[in-house]
This record gives structure tokens, sequence and C-alpha cells, in this order.
């Protein structure tokens, strides 16, 4: 394969270049919710607005987003069908899930990876002193579908004028929009509907869903620490792998993959070199190797580096695995 630096750098999406869309779920005007950014990386993600900007369309069978919030800022309570997998970046972030958030939490701090089992309702909250950022992977080329919320988050939503079509798209009853004939809104789910939705407590979660930082910098020194998948230290099979990777997981030699790599830099700086030449890597850039390009990577100066490493497979999109 034959790449040049200027197409590998449409392959980059740089944390410094990342389009924020301000209005992409339907809690945009719910106070304690108003003021989160949300991006799409690869892929469409779940965005139900318009207005979000995609930077690399094609997917690789999951999907890359992020989410950027301010301290006190939290995502309101939703369900996704396929896997939500988030790590922190940068700031200091509680979990939560259940009906009604109250069935269990975890605070993850930078570095730390969470794999949200598939069907239950969870949010997030930037609990830090400064602007926090999550970066995520959806799994499914479409994401999952969409997003299905609890019901509390709809009817709180529409008291500040945003209301959710069936169709998935939201309409601001402020801008004078209102939903399209043929359109109902999206409907609650039912009691009987709630019931489908576990209440896991932390001692169901935590030990078999989340990963910290410090183990796997410890974990990966000599060779790729596998995080998640079939044998995995958070094991499930979700339509992708993720690795973990520091100074001294791989050497510093040519090496090819038959799958589509995404390279997601935590700490320090990387180079990436191939054939047609090299790029750097900063804390927060995404980049999407493709298949069978033969290229090597390298921590590009001294000190802290760590990235997480993400390999599509051939298991179906879906619910959580349980082996």
């Amino acid at each position: 394969m034959v790449m040049s630096p200027d197409e590998m750098e449409t392959r980059i999406v740089r944390y410094g270049d990342l389009k924020p869309c301000r209005t992409a779920f339907i809690d945009a005007h719910t106070p304690g919710s108003d003021q989160k950014e949300n991006f799409t990386i690869i892929g469409g993600g779940v965005s139900e607005s318009p207005d979000q900007h995609v930077h690399i369309k094609d997917t690789p069978g999951f999907n890359i987003g992020a989410a950027g919030q301010p301290p006190k800022c939290r995502n309101s309570l939703h369900s996704h069908k396929t896997a939500e997998v988030f790590y922190v970046l940068k700031g200091r972030w509680r979990f939560f899930w259940g009906r009604w958030g109250t069935a269990g939490e975890v605070v993850l701090e930078e570095g730390d990876i969470f794999n949200i089992p598939t069907g239950i309702f969870r949010g997030f909250e930037n609990i830090g002193t400064d602007y926090g950022m999550i970066m995520a992977v959806l799994g499914g080329d479409d994401a999952g579908g969409g997003v299905t919320w609890a019901p509390q988050v709809i009817e709180d939503a529409s008291d500040h004028g945003l209301v959710l079509g069936e169709n998935g798209v939201l309409y601001d009853t402020k801008k004078g929009q209102s939903l399209p004939d043929g359109i109902r809104p999206m409907p609650l789910l039912s009691d009987e509907e709630l019931k489908a939705y576990p209440e896991p407590g932390n001692s169901a979660v935590v030990r078999d869903y989340v990963a910290r930082y410090w183990d796997l910098m410890a974990l990966a020194a000599n060779s790729p620490c596998k995080v998640i998948g079939e044998a995995g230290l958070l094991k499930d099979r979700p339509g992708f792998e993720v690795e973990f990777l520091t100074r001294g997981s791989i050497p510093d030699t040519n090496y090819t993959l038959n799958c589509h790599e995404i390279l997601m830099v935590v700490r320090g700086h990387w180079k990436l070199c191939w054939s047609g030449g090299e790029k750097g890597l900063a804390p927060g850039d995404t980049c999407a190797v493709p298949p069978g390009l033969e290229h090597s990577l390298v921590p590009s100066m001294s000190g802290e580096a760590s990235l997480y490493r993400v390999l599509n497979t051939q298991d179906q999109a879906g619910p959580t695995w349980v082996g």
C-alpha cells in the first residue's frame, strides 16, 4: 500500500481540531446538562442533531466519539444496544447507572477505561475542577442505531423546549421548530418495558468492566495489554478489541495488520512511520491506520507515553458478551 503524508493526515483527527456540537442530544437545554459538547470523530455516532460535525465518515465496524464538559455538567441517563466504552482523557469523572442513576457508581481518573454493560441506563458527570474530556468507542457501524433515554430525561427536556421525534431527530420549539406531519414524539418507555433494564450494583460492574490506567501501564511494559476482548482483562466481544500500549509494548520495527487499527493517544507523543512518510501524534489525537499498511509506532520523546489501540473483529456488534 502506498500512502502520502497528505493522505495519512486525512485519517488523523487532531485534538485541537475537534469541532463540538452543543445541541447533540435531547438534554441540551436541561439545566445541569446544557453546557456539554459532543464530538463525532469516526462515524456518525448517536447524535440527534443535524448540526453535528463528523470528522471521518467511513467506519471500521465501530464509531469513535468524545464528550467534553465543564465541572458539574452531566450527561443524562440513557442506554445503548451495542457497546459503549469510555476512557478519561482529561479530568475526573463520575459514572452512574440504573433507572434513576442510583444503582451504582464509579469514579474514573485520567487514562482509566470503562466498558459499560449494554442494556443499563447510564450517565456521567465531570467532578473535576476544569474542563474534562472522555473518549468513546461505540459498537457497530451505526453505533447501535441511537439512544434510548430514561423517561424522565424526555419529560425534563420538553419542559425546556426540546422534543425528540420517533424518527430520532431533535426539534427545538424555542427556535420555532415543531414535529413534521406524520412524525410523533418519541414514546416513553412503559413500566413494563423498564423492567427489562437491569439494576446491577457496584460489585457486579466495577470488577469486570473497569480497568485502571496505572495497572495497564504495568501490564503493558513488555507487550500490548489486551484490555477488552475475548481474552482481555474485561472479557467481551463487542465487534472490536481494545489494547493498551506504552513504551516497550511493541518493537520499533515495521508491522502490518489485516484489520483496521485506530490509535488514540492518552499521554506523551508518538511517531507513526511508513514508507511514504511519518506523522507525529499527540494526546487526544485519533489516527485510523488502514489494513495492510506496513508501519512502525514508537514514542517520539522521553517520558510517559501511552495510547489505546482499537481493532475491528469479525464479531457481531450487540449486547455485552458473557463467556
